[in-house]
């Protein structure tokens, strides 16, 4: 299985990825078999951590890529992709 990876994502979020926007993109991702990293200034993160995610220090138009690996990887990062391009849930 060769691993999937996104074209850059910019972060519209107001204050990055601070808690509420990282469990939204957590959440998202554990619905996946897949492992999902997201991709930042060379460091790799599990998008099924919470802490890993915050840990990335993610700011206002930043640019982040996502990296799925699995059955369902294709998926995986589209969803993880749509819910971090709509704002992860935030209006």
């Amino acid at each position: 299985m060769v691993a999937v990876i996104s074209s850059p994502v910019r972060i519209m979020n107001a204050a990055g990825l601070h808690a509420r926007p990282a469990a939204n993109i957590v959440n998202t991702a554990k619905q996946y078999q897949s492992e999902i990293k997201l991709l930042h200034k060379g460091i790799e993160a599990n998008a099924k951590s919470l802490v890993s995610v915050m840990g990335l220090d993610v700011s206002k138009d930043d640019q982040i890529q996502i990296k799925a690996d699995g059955l369902d990887a294709n998926e995986a990062m589209l969803a993880v992709s749509a819910m971090i391009a709509s704002g992860c849930g935030e209006d």
